[in-house]
């Protein structure tokens, strides 16, 4: 076997063959289709038993710096923390496979709640924390949620009024012991608050319960966790109807951090971390490739706040940046007023499109070295294209990066057929890294992940023969105008380029004639706010197709957007449609 391998490796290694593409195999018919087969094998580990391993080696190694708690703690003050916590979940009853859910904003509990979990055997459910009472009563009954820790409040929302609206008698149950008609599954609310709040637990009191016995007994348990089970569910942030849940393992997480933290250079490097934790980007890229590099997170802001941020980047001189584009926008726009002195070299971006302009204003603004773009899903786990060390900066502005490694992609039509490379079309990926499915919908999950392994993206992508890709736009977001299929990030992108606007976004709108028309939704610099929806267009004429030019512009000061930075365009169509009589497309508010 071991012969085999050498001579696919030699046959691989032909000088002609370019570095960045030696381990993979491709389509010799020019079609879309790309392994990465990896450098590196892939480790069949926990989330419980990579902690071990970390430990064992750099327990002494600073895990956290929460600046707004002012917390800090090592990689082994974590592993005790998260131990003493799962047997405190075991204590309460929850057992392997039960569905631990989490409402919290950016705190020092999350890790370690996620890491307890994992440690316990338990599915941990991630909630976003801007979440209404009716978002979170989904959620709970979507998973059967036998606990539920939370943080006392989030904004100006209290948490507990938020969860005596859909459990109105929970003051009256005992702690630990919930018994509801509307939830019967769920037993425990655990609130990480000094107060006491009737019918709950608080974290302390957990923890509390665990004997040095039970403590003792966690690390024994890891061998009976299975790397194959699972260990996260992540809603989707879905603009209708309402979120998927998807099911992520052990051995997909565990992987794909890996991978991230060897692209993002993330060794012993120190972190600023403002994207929210219950994301993937969160969860996946930050957690827990932190921990698989060694690296020290550093999180600004139980919310995320530009100025705070930027503190951050600069008091505690971290090398590495994550980020939204929507992020990069506010901290360049206050980079510019403060000129601090930041010490980072590395800034990754992702969770949403952005323009090279963007880009370029990153490197430019914030000093960096290199810029690292990152690509994935939810039911990915995560990442699947990425930045590699080796790429130009240049590459990151124009790409997503190449495939991660031990990853499967191809690019189809709509009928199902292979493309070729450069020809847009629907990327699929296949792999180690795929969601074991949605959570109690079989349906949805065979819309989206076929019987023969393949999960279709719903991303319109360019794919390289070398295996590097572009992100043209969503296929649900394509604007079809008068037969003419136009992609939103093509248009942005341009307006991008414009010096006078910050940020903007295309939607389509409807219209009488041509079924479709582009909406652009711009937002000024600071300094050009005499600029006019007159001005955008002669800028645009003679530089793209007139069918391209927005019909309609809108200058807005804000953008409605998730909490994980994401730009929530179904809502400006609909601002849009209200704004706009949709049956004759006359300005009603004039």
């Amino acid at each position: 076997m071991e012969v085999v391998l050498q001579s696919v490796r030699t046959f691989l290694r032909v000088p002609k063959i370019p570095k960045v593409i030696r381990w993979c195999h491709t389509n010799s018919s020019g079609l879309s289709y790309f392994h990465k087969v990896g450098k590196y094998p892939l480790a069949y580990r926990t989330i419980g038993q990579e902690l071990s391993r970390v430990v064992s080696e750099f327990g002494d190694r600073q895990a956290y710096i929460c600046v707004e708690e002012n917390k800090r703690f090592t990689y082994g003050e974590l592993k005790i923390q998260a131990d003493r916590l799962a047997a405190g979940f075991q204590a309460i009853g929850l057992t392997k496979g039960d569905r631990l859910g989490i409402w919290a904003p950016n705190v020092s509990m999350w890790p370690i709640v996620m890491f307890a979990a994992a440690r316990a055997g338990l599915i941990l459910v991630a909630l976003n924390p801007a979440y209404e009472a009716p978002e979170l009563e989904y959620c709970i009954h979507k998973v059967g949620m036998k606990a539920l820790v939370t943080s006392e409040s989030f904004r100006t929302k209290d948490y507990y009024d938020k969860l005596l609206q859909i459990i109105p008698n929970l003051n009256t149950f005992s702690p630990g012991k919930i018994h509801s008609k509307r939830f019967p599954f769920l037993q425990s609310v655990i609130i990480n608050s000094e107060k006491y709040f009737p019918g709950t637990l608080r974290l302390s009191d957990v923890e509390s319960l665990a004997t040095t016995s039970q403590i003792g007994k966690i690390e024994d348990q890891q061998k009976f966790i299975s790397p194959d089970s699972g260990c996260n569910i992540q809603f989707t942030s879905g603009t209708t109807g309402n979120p998927k849940a998807a099911l992520l393992k052990h051995f997909a997480i565990v992987n794909n951090a890996i991978d991230i933290g060897r692209r993002v250079e993330l060794e012993n490097k120190k972190i600023c971390m403002p994207v929210p934790f219950f994301h993937v980007y969160g969860v996946v890229a930050t957690v827990m490739a932190g921990l698989s590099a060694q690296a020290n997170v550093v999180v600004p802001s139980a919310v995320y706040s530009p100025d705070k941020t930027l503190l951050a980047i600069r008091d505690e001189e971290c090398q590495v940046i994550y980020g939204t584009p929507t992020m990069y926008v506010d901290l360049v726009n206050k980079q510019r007023e403060r000129k601090y002195d930041l010490k980072a070299e590395i800034g990754a971006i992702g969770a949403a499109m952005s323009t090279s302009h963007l880009c370029r204003e990153i490197i430019n603004v914030l000093g960096l070295k290199k810029l690292k773009a990152l690509y994935g899903m939810t039911e990915k786990s995560g990442l699947s294209f990425g930045s590699l060390p080796e790429d130009t900066n240049e590459q990151a502005f124009k790409t997503v990066g190449q495939v991660q490694d031990h990853i499967e992609v191809k690019v189809i039509d709509s009928a199902g057929y292979l493309v070729p490379f450069g020809v847009p079309g629907e990327l699929c990926a296949r792999g180690y890294l795929l969601m074991s499915g949605y959570w109690g919908d079989e349906e949805k999950t065979k819309e989206t992940l076929g019987d023969d392994g393949w999960l279709r993206t719903g991303d319109q992508f360019v794919l390289q023969a070398d295996g590097y890709g572009k992100i043209v736009g969503r296929l649900k977001e394509m604007i079809i105008r008068g037969g003419e299929n136009i992609f939103p990030k093509e248009i942005e992108d341009f307006l991008a380029s414009c010096p006078q606007i910050a940020e903007v976004h295309i939607v389509g709108v409807p219209d009488k004639r041509l079924g479709e028309e582009l909406c652009a939704f711009v937002r000024l610099r600071a300094e050009c706010e005499s600029f006019t929806e007159k001005d955008i267009k002669e800028f645009c004429k003679g530089k793209i197709s007139y069918h391209k030019i927005p019909k309609y512009i809108e200058i807005v000061t804000e953008f409605p957007k998730t909490l994980s930075g994401k730009i929530q365009k179904f809502k400006l169509q609909q601002w849009f449609e209200k704004k706009y009589d949709k049956k004759n497309m006359l300005r009603t508010d004039l």
